[in-house]
């Protein structure tokens, strides 16, 4: 009789003896006045953390800590939803469509791209057909008339040191670092001033240059022939450029889909009416 009994225990006690029931992301794991917290819900707070937030904590030190937070966030939020105003109904809606776009936009760009891609966009970048560009290391000083330029170039004439001239006189931040501009292209700047460098002579100094932002005296340091880089060393900036384009290209493609009807007339002072949310 013992045997039999033994067995009877033993099988009680086997895995197979009780079902285990399968856990999704509806699973619940507590409830607060009725609302459900879901696994769902932790793991997708799990995976908002990053390790210097979760500081290597175990699974189980974890779960509690999040576990004890979302309850007191669901507890408070159950107030904030029994008062809430048009100003809460906005911004609610406003953090779900911009969660949404995100969450879709980031499903665009994942796919990793393919060599044939990354090639590409090497080729168009830096490809053989491209013009080779000349960067330029330039420094200036920027002053607001004519008359001050001028001062300056004479100044220079005279044997005046550019550098300190620039610290002093200049009015914009480059002063702080004698007026060096470091290496650019001549796309980078606004037009005026570029081709003020690119006519220049290694080491010499412009005549007053004009531009949108005031009057420069400008010093061409050196020139060199921008070199392309080696594939794999752009590979990183290849793909994240090709995903940015794939966003970009979804974004207009639904944009150009979408059905858009604005309201006519409506006056844009109400932006300021901001007593409306408060209803």
């Amino acid at each position: 009789m013992i045997r039999p009994m033994l067995a009877a225990i033993a099988l009680c006690a086997s895995p197979l003896a009780t079902p285990v029931l399968a856990q999704d992301a509806e699973t619940v794991v507590a409830t607060v006045n009725g609302e459900e917290i879901t696994l769902g819900q932790m793991i997708a707070m799990r995976s908002s953390l990053n390790e210097q937030q979760t500081g290597g904590m175990p699974d189980k030190a974890l779960w509690d800590l999040m576990l004890d937070q979302m309850i007191r966030q669901t507890a408070v939020s159950q107030l904030g939803a029994s008062t809430m105003t048009a100003r809460d109904t906005a911004a609610i809606e406003i953090d779900r469509r911009a969660y949404l776009a995100g969450a879709a936009l980031e499903r665009v760009a994942a796919p990793e791209p393919t060599e044939e891609e990354l090639q590409a966009a090497y080729d168009r970048l830096y490809g053989s057909d491209a013009a080779p560009k000349t960067e330029y290391n330039a420094a200036h000083i920027l002053v607001a008339t004519e008359e001050e330029a001028q001062a300056i170039v004479d100044e220079l004439g005279k044997g005046a040191d550019f550098g300190t001239l620039a610290a002093e006189k200049s009015t914009d931040s480059s002063g702080q670092n004698k007026g060096d501009l470091g290496w650019f292209t001549p796309d980078q700047m606004v037009k005026p001033f570029a081709d003020a460098v690119v006519a220049l002579e290694k080491g010499a100094v412009s005549a007053p240059v004009q531009s949108q932002f005031g009057w420069h005296v400008v010093k061409l340091i050196d020139q060199r022939v921008q070199q392309p880089p080696e594939f794999d060393a752009v590979r990183d900036q290849l793909a994240t450029q090709i995903r940015r384009e794939r966003v970009e290209a979804e974004i207009q493609r639904l944009t150009a889909e979408a059905t858009v009807e604005k309201t006519p007339d409506l006056d844009a002072s109400l932006l300021n009416k901001t007593d409306m949310l408060n209803k």
